[in-house]
């Protein structure tokens, strides 16, 4: 198993980032955060928004400079806004695909020279809800799908010189569903899975020996309701 080094991670001062900054450096690596909340702990961050595509990428540069490179980026960043399409505000909706979607693909443009340096490897963070589609959540599946393809493509033109990997996960207990109307909250008896647990996964990931790539894994809990 390789070395950690840098590690970006966008979204890693709360949920599965926060979950990954730990893990990360669990592992002896050095983690990056890339929020527009201040991280908790003492960890390197620039506080943005990624639906800010030029900041975001500017960003990537500041921090990768500040370290001296990057060896792994990690996107766990993600929102949603809930509702029938016709109900949810236009500007809501579409700043679900900017911070989702356009952010993803801004911050692994920023990084790639970076990780081509390094051999690197970038991980994504789709959901199962880019491969299995639900009412009520047409821009968070869009961009989640997006994901899916943004991932298997970028893994197609990088090969060999970054690996990719796309994190498909399930629910988990997190804040990401803290203020939403009741009717999309998961029950109290909800099935879901302990971010932690997936961050050992993306670690494991980008720890892989040069060569060696796992494209693409499902983490969730062993009764999630959306998979399959």
């Amino acid at each position: 198993m390789k070395e950690l080094g840098n590690v970006l991670i966008t979204g890693g001062a709360s949920g599965l980032g926060a979950a990954v900054v730990d893990a990360v450096a669990e592992h002896g690596g050095t983690p990056l955060v890339l929020d527009r909340a201040v991280p908790s702990g003492p960890v390197k961050h620039a506080c943005v928004d990624l639906a800010d595509r030029r900041a975001a990428e500017h960003a990537v540069q500041e921090l990768a400079a500040a370290v001296g490179g990057l060896d792994a980026v990690f996107t766990a960043a993600g929102i949603d806004s809930c509702g029938a399409l016709g109900e949810v505000p236009t500007a809501a909706w579409e700043r679900v695909i900017e911070v989702n979607l356009l952010g993803t693909a801004a911050v692994v443009r920023a990084a790639l020279p970076y990780l081509e340096r390094s051999r690197g490897t970038v991980v994504t963070c789709a959901s199962t809800l880019g491969v299995n589609a639900v009412g009520d959540a047409t821009a968070y599946c869009a961009s989640k799908f997006g994901i899916v393809g943004f991932s298997r493509a970028l893994a197609a033109e990088t090969k060999g010189r970054v690996g990719v990997t796309m994190l498909v996960p399930g629910g988990m207990r997190t804040a990401f569903f803290d203020g939403r109307d009741p009717r999309y909250q998961p029950a109290a008896d909800a099935k879901l899975n302990d971010p932690e647990h997936v961050a050992r996964a993306v670690v494991f990931a980008m720890r892989q020996p040069a060569g060696c790539e796992i494209r693409e894994m499902v983490v969730c809990h062993s009764e999630e309701t959306s998979w399959p």
